[in-house]
């Protein structure tokens, strides 16, 4: 045992890796979740869903392949003894949360979403009502405040605080707890009453047992004291009386910590099963009090859920049974014997011990995370965490939200991040994690920022993370019941190696290598020149190209590169990174016929496309892709059907006739890259041409070999330049001196240079013996030497400097063996 574990289990080994449970977790891990060391994979991303074991998933099959389940809607003896394990399942629910089956009711749902729509769908709202939630809550529980609003509620969002100047040595609780509400929202506005509610109407307070954002445990006493005394905590509003009814989010608190509805008077509590333990997905629970259950109003019917109807008249007469009135058609019956099984691994555990097991890590991974420093001194991370009275919540949960600082202070996006940990087998979760009220609290980005962003093109999931120097979003760990301190301690290292800077290794600080190479006035840079060596075409996007010895230039760079592109039927642009049999189709132009051919494995006719525009009368239409519109021109279904049988899925080709652009070089909002739209562009990411240097590669290769050699990057792997896809490989000179070319000349011709190529997964696909497999090289090696402002650069992209001001054809050709001249005035 190494330093670093044995102080961890000196300070949290009375909790870590349930010393008085079954199985130690050494045990759980290597029988039940060996595929994790198998695939060197740390997961991380257990609020998202956890992990099934192993061998929950051999009992269910065990279970399945020697019973027999039948629709519980029949008479069978078969669907009775499925009616009877549902049954039997409902309880073990119930007993999860301790509650009573007198009480309560177990209503499954399609998932923890379901059940939130069924409570906002037949909620008893009325003008008079009101829906109340904290800020911090999941967008399924917002969602309830249109069905609120629609029926002319209010609605409005509260932040749970210590009441600073209430409560004193004889004070209760609900005397030192304040909600403090935002702006109460209605629609409707001429429809407000004039009046105060009158105290009969029924309001609906929404809280997370666990908020997904920060890992803050609610405590559940807000309940009772909303029940119980809701005028003096909600003292001067309008609602202060009426009948509230309290529902909680528990789909990601319930794991470790599960209600316990025998203390507190909650009416529903919306459960996820997968992310319990991991399988079944699609199904989830609303645990609903009787009472509750009894003022819901639904006006659907199905299958299942009425005593009789008639087909030709206005009558229907709906089942009496709680669940069989909620649960339309015939329920998951399959996916809810199987839950039988995550209970058994739960209950072994026990929530208790997994509840200390993960807290465990998540202090540990706090402490760490606080303690790094930059060289400077200057902090590197920092958490999101709640309260720390327990008044308003209990403990942590398993998860730890954070951002991470440059030296400067300005910060890491989490987008790189999330890139690197992907290189790293890291998997983990960044953005706002769908929940964003918690998100703009703890980022503090007021209503106007969050607008701005909006404007800016950020969306959810997207990789906007930083927008006018502040964060939109941060990185998220969550640990599961079988997380390990190693998987804690690789996500320390990662973090360490790759964002925390130390002395004397500033030159691989985010920072290419040392430019003092770069330029010839000192006398450092080798005299030796730089001549192409290669020039590639890739005639349709995304598919492989063809070499040349030499070839034409026009306002668009290579004539006829990029110039096609498939798209699918829903109109999403096909690349290797979603469709990687693509890189087996191949393509080659022959001017002096006009004519492409397209050749695949999986056709057995080579294709030929006629190059002349109005060979195909496919039709014109206008496509938006990259900020940028174009004129494209359909072809016929034969073309069409060549290419979906090679690609596997139904596409259609498009070529592109003209482009209209919408600014100079710009940023693309919706990729966050930057774009060269100066020039005139087929189908390109951002450039007309992408450079790659023979010596930088080779650098590359021995970089390679070299971490092979120390075992930090597995096996070795040398990377051929057509890796890249580029369009003109180079040779002479030094590795990366191509870095500071602000223009080259080929031969007569002129390019000016746009900068570096951030590069992505794609250059990590191996494409062999007809299979594609992925990798994290030279991807992985490229981050740990190459990032710049969490761009990981490799080559250049270049415009073609057409001397005709028109923008008309000068024709110019490329050669191979032309001589480069770089910075040429």
């Amino acid at each position: 045992m190494d330093a670093d574990k044995a102080e961890f289990l000196k300070e949290f080994g009375s909790d870590y890796g349930y010393p008085n449970g079954p199985k130690s977790i050494d045990e759980i891990r290597a029988t039940e979740f060996n595929r994790l060391d198998q695939k060197g994979i740390v997961y991380l991303d257990h609020a998202g869903a956890t992990l099934y074991s192993e061998l929950q998933m051999e009992e269910i099959f065990k279970d399945f392949n020697s019973n027999i389940y039948a629709n519980p809607h029949s008479q069978s003896d078969s669907s009775s003894a499925t009616s009877d394990i549902i049954r039997e399942v409902r309880q073990q629910v119930l007993d999860y949360c301790n509650a009573s089956a007198k009480e309560y009711k177990c209503i499954f749902t399609s998932g923890a979403t379901a059940a939130l729509k069924l409570v906002g769908e037949a909620f008893p709202w009325s003008r008079e009502s009101c829906f109340m939630y904290t800020m911090e809550n999941h967008n399924s529980v917002l969602g309830i405040r249109e069905y609120a609003l629609s029926k002319g509620a209010a609605a409005f969002a509260v932040d749970v605080e210590d009441n600073v100047n209430g409560g004193g040595a004889s004070g209760g609780q609900e005397a030192r707890v304040k909600l403090s509400p935002h702006a109460t929202q209605r629609r409707n506005e001429a429809k407000i009453l004039e009046e105060e509610p009158t105290g009969n109407a029924y309001n609906l307070f929404a809280f997370p047992s666990e908020c997904n954002f920060s890992g803050l445990r609610f405590s559940l006493d807000l309940a009772n004291l909303i029940k119980e005394n809701s005028e003096r905590i909600l003292e001067g509003s309008p609602f202060c009386k009426g009948h509230w009814i309290v529902l909680i989010d528990a789909a990601k608190g319930c794991t470790t910590c599960p209600p316990d509805l025998s203390k507190y008077a909650v009416d529903f509590v919306v459960i996820s099963f997968y992310k319990l333990f991991g399988y079944p997905t699609g199904l989830g629970a609303l645990v609903v009090q009787n009472d509750a259950a009894r003022l819901m109003k639904k006006t659907y019917f199905s299958g299942g859920t009425v005593a009789a109807s008639f087909a030709d008249m206005d009558f229907v007469r709906r089942r009496e049974g709680i669940e069989e009135l909620f649960e339309d058609g015939t329920i998951s019956f399959l996916s809810i014997a199987s839950i039988r099984h995550g209970f058994k691994i739960l209950n072994s555990l026990t929530p208790s011990m997994m509840s200390r097991h993960i807290a465990a890590l998540t202090m540990y991974v706090k402490k760490m995370l606080l303690g790094l420093r930059h060289e400077n001194e200057a902090n590197v991370c920092i958490i999101y965490e709640g309260h720390t009275s327990k008044l308003v919540c209990n403990e942590s949960g398993s998860i730890v939200s954070f951002n991470l600082k440059r030296p400067d202070g300005s910060w890491f996006g989490y987008s790189e991040v999330e890139k690197l940990a992907s290189l790293s087998g890291i998997q983990l979760r960044t953005g706002c994690f769908c929940n964003p009220g918690a998100c703009a609290k703890y980022l503090g980005l007021s209503h106007l920022d969050l607008l701005s962003n909006l404007e800016a093109g950020h969306v959810c999931w997207d990789d906007n993370d930083i927008i006018q120097g502040k964060l939109t979003g941060a990185v998220r760990v969550s640990f599961g019941y079988m997380s390990t301190y190693e998987d804690a301690k690789k996500l320390i290292d990662f973090i360490t190696s790759l964002f925390v800077s130390k002395p004397n290794k500033s030159e691989n600080w985010n920072m290419l290598r040392t430019k003092s190479i770069l330029l010839s006035n000192e006398g450092h840079e080798r005299k030796a020149g730089y001549y192409l060596k290669s020039i590639t075409v890739y005639p349709i996007k995304s598919c492989t190209g063809f070499s040349v010895e030499s070839w034409p230039l026009s306002s668009t760079g290579l004539q006829h590169d990029r110039e096609w592109l498939l798209k699918s039927l829903t109109g999403e642009i096909l690349t290797q990174k979603k469709v990687p049999d693509m890189c087996s189709i191949s393509a080659y132009i022959d001017l002096n016929k006009g004519i492409m051919f397209v050749e695949s494995p999986r056709c057995r006719e080579k294709l030929e496309i006629n190059l002349k525009t109005d060979s195909y009368p496919g039709g014109i239409e206008e496509i938006e892709l990259h900020a940028q519109r174009y004129e494209v021109q359909y072809y016929e279904n034969d073309v069409d059907l060549w290419f979906s049988r090679a690609v596997g899925h139904p596409c259609s080709l498009l070529r592109c006739c003209s482009s209209q652009n919408y600014s100079s070089w710009k940023k693309d909002k919706s990729r966050n890259l930057c774009r060269d739209v100066e020039s005139r562009l087929n189908f390109a990411n951002e450039a007309q041409f992408l450079l790659i240097s023979e010596e930088s590669v080779s650098d590359l290769n021995n970089r390679l070999s070299l971490n092979a050699q120390k075992g930090t990057r597995g096996t070795s792997v040398q990377i051929n330049p057509m890796r890249f896809r580029p369009n003109l490989v180079v040779y002479g000179g030094e590795p990366y001196a191509e870095d500071g070319w602000l223009n080259i000349k080929i031969g007569n011709k002129n390019f000016m240079s746009l900068g570096g190529c951030n590069r992505c997964q794609m250059i990590n696909l191996v494409h062999q013996a007809g299979l594609v497999e992925r990798s994290n090289e030279p991807l992985a090696t490229l981050a740990s030497y190459r990032r710049v402002k969490g761009k990981i650069l490799f080559g250049i992209l270049l415009r073609y400097e057409i001397q005709d001001k028109m923008g008309m054809q000068t024709g110019s050709w490329l050669r191979v063996g032309e001589e480069i001249h770089p910075n040429s005035e």
